[in-house]
């Protein structure tokens, strides 16, 4: 009888899970958007929308801060909403979970009550890859906001951005420690057309390839500026310090000035005009 080969950690592992403990870190930035909208705003918000939302991490950790607290997520991928549902919205109670709305649609043309924060994060508004659609992205969402609503995006840069390359670090999970690695796969610079790849390897050299590839434009950070501000909003950028080793501290200031350095993360804060 021929025995049954064990399936390796690549084959076992969900690729989901892995991206949640990797890229996304749900408490830091649910920290961030409410900590800016009340220094700003002078009051808590209770509403937050989550554009291209996957799996729905984010609102799942809104509603855990407040039992006020609402979160409407936004996605095209019903696939993702529905992982989301049975692995992050499950560990929810009944109340918290009444509390969120999954909407299965685009955020073009989303209708949705009009949330206190809007969030478009890890990037994902790159892939409307020319000026009219990002902007009309940008008009839509200034139209969804309350009238003293802000808009939180992230974005990415610096010289290295503007190469092929790939890194690697270290991430703790069920299965062992697994590499994850980033790739930037191909970039043309005369479009700025950026195609990026998350690879995963395992402690017994099996290896996930590309569990999630994005093709975008990489956007730099005064183009987002001007669209936004031509939208109606009032931008600020939020840049990331660093501490006394030169590593990143994953607190964000606002900024008009900074370093050129070869890879940063900032934040976008885009505030509605109240009228």
């Amino acid at each position: 009888m021929k025995r049954k080969t064990k399936p390796s950690l690549a084959e076992q592992a969900d690729r989901h899970d892995l991206y949640e403990l990797s890229v996304q870190c749900s408490e830091a930035e649910v920290d961030f958007v409410s900590e800016t909208y009340r220094e700003l705003r002078g009051r808590d918000a209770r509403i937050l929308r989550e554009d291209f939302c996957g799996t729905a991490n984010v609102c799942c950790e809104w509603v855990r801060r407040h039992q006020e607290n609402r979160a409407i997520g936004v996605d095209l991928d019903q696939d993702v909403l529905d992982w989301g549902r049975k692995n992050n919205l499950s560990r929810l109670n009944k109340e918290q979970q009444a509390r969120i709305t999954l909407i299965n649609d685009d955020v073009l043309c989303a209708q949705t009550d009009q949330p206190d924060i809007l969030s478009a994060m890890n990037f994902s508004y790159w892939l409307f890859k020319d000026r009219d659609t990002l902007r009309q992205y940008f008009s839509r969402a200034y139209q969804s906001l309350k009238n003293d609503g802000i808009f939180f995006l992230d974005i990415y840069g610096g010289y290295e951005s503007f190469r092929e390359c790939q890194e690697e670090r270290e991430i703790e999970t069920p299965l062992g420690d697994v590499t994850y690695i980033w790739e930037q796969a191909d970039f043309n610079p005369i479009n700025h057309d950026l195609t990026c790849h998350i690879h995963f390897h395992f402690e017994d050299d099996s290896r996930l390839d590309k569990a999630f590839s994005y093709h975008w434009r990489l956007w730099t950070l005064p183009e987002i500026r001007e669209l936004l501000e031509d939208s109606g909003f009032k931008v600020t950028v939020y840049w990331q310090g660093w501490d006394e080793d030169g590593e990143p501290d994953g607190e964000f200031h606002p900024a008009t000035d900074a370093d050129s350095d070869a890879g940063w993360i900032a934040y976008i804060v885009a505030e509605k005009q109240p009228g």
